[in-house]
């Protein structure tokens, strides 16, 4: 335990943990989930969940991995092993890792768009395609959909191999002098770049045609985002869409934020620690994410045609219209390269959380040094991301985000909160999160934690099983062409599913047995 690698400062680890939770959903889902769901009426349940399901949930996931770490287990299956003395306690950690392995496969091929996009709005590529069509036509012809703008998939490879090299290569330096190094570079940088670009927006697009279109302005965009209807805080798919964005906002569910803790020193704080995250993360969603495409948007094609826009999609809001914006704005080409740029940091600050819990599984339990864990990791990702590569846009990469994204954040998030707070108990759970604390953690949390998020979990997961899950596990809907490549995903995603439940099963009757023979 002595020689298990530890973070180099409080600000390297904060850094690090919101460079965890920001990342893409920040910047592009947020504001798709906002527009598509009433705008100012989606912001006051997204507070409630917020403050009834992130946060308690985020301090859980912090407790929960510096206690592991204690025992030296990096990941969920080992931390589930450690509060539950039951002999499948790990297995239902798998699905942790399951998660985190599935994201990071499709999410690296996502975050290399954009560093792409950002070269090609420097070079001025796309600038002539200035609608909503052919800017479309622009980005599928890049994914491998056509040829009228690239004759193959050779760019999206080259920016693709530059984006799992700069991820690695970050992993492979370990938690002190990879990820907290980067993290002290890439963050200050991330929140300038968004700082700009939200002042940008703010102070000096104002109402672009204001005799023509005096409607259309950043204000108006702006009010659209913060004024409620109060009439739509009735509907229940308002409710469920800002659940399902607390789970992005933060990154929970995923077990990374565990798999960052373990590393933590036993008597850490994570109560103001954690606190500070999820300020940094909110900060840079609602504050500046929220101030950025959509009053953008909203200046240039007015709120209905934004709303359109978003109902299209977290992808085609970031990549086909916010393009289509630049055109139209002086130095558009440098504010797109900001942009994207701003979008490619807070991917990746995300996704070496993302490789990092399976990078500590093979390390601790089966002895793989530093080097050979990230190796066979990032070869494993390159070869799985292919597939993404060459089908992503005929439904395989929606359906990993979907199972893998979406629905088992879910089964995570009430997995770890029951572990936790029930089965290891909420006085030993209240104990752990206050250890070492440099706050006091108020004590209505306590029964949160306890109840209310427990509840909230079930009532989600009971609500999105009926009206999504069935009928998406059945496909209803889906395009004749797609089904076939869906299912392929689904193999995919089971074939991972199983070879992760025989490794845990391997890896702890190889460490029985290595007892067994040290007696």
């Amino acid at each position: 335990m002595s020689d298990r690698e530890q973070w180099g400062s409080r600000i390297g680890l904060i850094l690090a943990m919101a460079g965890n939770a920001v990342g893409l959903g920040n910047f592009l889902r947020f504001p798709v989930q906002a527009a598509q769901n009433g705008g100012g009426a989606f912001m006051i349940p997204y507070f409630v969940a917020f403050l009834l399901l992130a946060v308690p949930l985020m301090w859980v996931e912090w407790a929960i991995g510096r206690h592991g770490g204690k025992f030296n287990h990096g990941s969920l299956p080992g931390m589930f092993d450690v509060l539950w003395k039951s002999k499948f306690a790990k297995y239902f950690g798998v699905v942790g890792l399951f998660t985190s392995t599935i994201i990071v496969i499709y999410y690296t091929y996502v975050e290399s768009w954009s560093l792409a996009f950002s070269f090609f709005s420097l070079t001025k590529e796309y600038f002539g395609m200035d609608t909503f069509a052919s800017m479309k036509g622009f980005l599928d012809s890049y994914q491998g959909e056509g040829t009228e703008y690239f004759s193959n998939l050779l760019p999206a490879y080259i920016f693709l191999a530059i984006t799992l090299a700069l991820n690695f290569y970050v992993l492979s330096k370990g938690i002190s002098k990879g990820i907290e190094k980067f993290a002290k570079i890439a963050m200050p940088l991330l929140l300038f770049f968004a700082v700009f670009l939200a002042i940008y927006v703010i102070f000096f697009v104002g109402t672009p045609d204001p005799i023509n279109h005096p409607e259309r302005s950043v204000e108006a965009g702006l009010a659209f985002i913060w004024n409620p209807k109060w009439g739509l805080l009735s509907e229940s798919q308002i409710w469920l869409a800002a659940a399902g964005q607390v789970f992005f906002t933060l990154s929970v569910g995923m077990g990374t934020l565990q798999a960052y803790a373990s590393y933590l020193r036993a008597n850490n704080d994570i109560a103001l620690s954690g606190l500070a995250t999820a300020s940094v993360n909110e900060f840079a969603e609602v504050a500046l994410g929220g101030s950025i495409a959509i009053p953008l948007g909203v200046a240039v094609f007015g709120v209905t045609a934004t709303i359109t826009a978003a109902t299209a999609g977290t992808y085609d809001l970031g990549f086909v219209t916010m393009p289509v914006i630049f055109q139209q704005l002086p130095l558009g080409n440098f504010i797109g390269f900001i942009w994207f740029f701003l979008l490619f940091f807070a991917g990746i600050t995300s996704s070496v959380a993302m490789a990092q819990p399976l990078i500590s599984f093979l390390k601790e339990r089966f002895d793989f040094n530093h080097r050979k864990a990230t190796l066979t990791i990032g070869v494993l990702i390159f070869i799985c991301v292919q597939f993404v590569v060459l089908w992503g846009e005929h439904g395989f990469l929606n359906e990993m985000d979907y199972w893998a994204g979406t629905f088992a954040l879910v089964i995570v998030a009430l997995m770890e909160v029951i572990v936790f707070a029930w089965i290891f108990g909420i006085d030993n759970a209240w104990k752990e999160l206050n250890q070492g604390s440099d706050i006091k953690i108020p004590i209505i949390f306590k029964y949160i934690i306890r109840y209310v998020t427990p509840i909230y979990l079930i009532v989600i997961l009971i609500v999105w099983t009926y009206q999504e899950a069935i009928p998406t596990f059945f496909m209803d809907g889906i395009p004749e062409h797609e089904v076939l490549v869906r299912w392929g995903a689904r193999a995919l995603m089971f074939a991972i599913f199983a070879i992760l439940t025989w490794m845990v099963y391997a890896a702890w009757n190889r460490k029985t047995d290595k007892k067994q023979m040290e007696r």
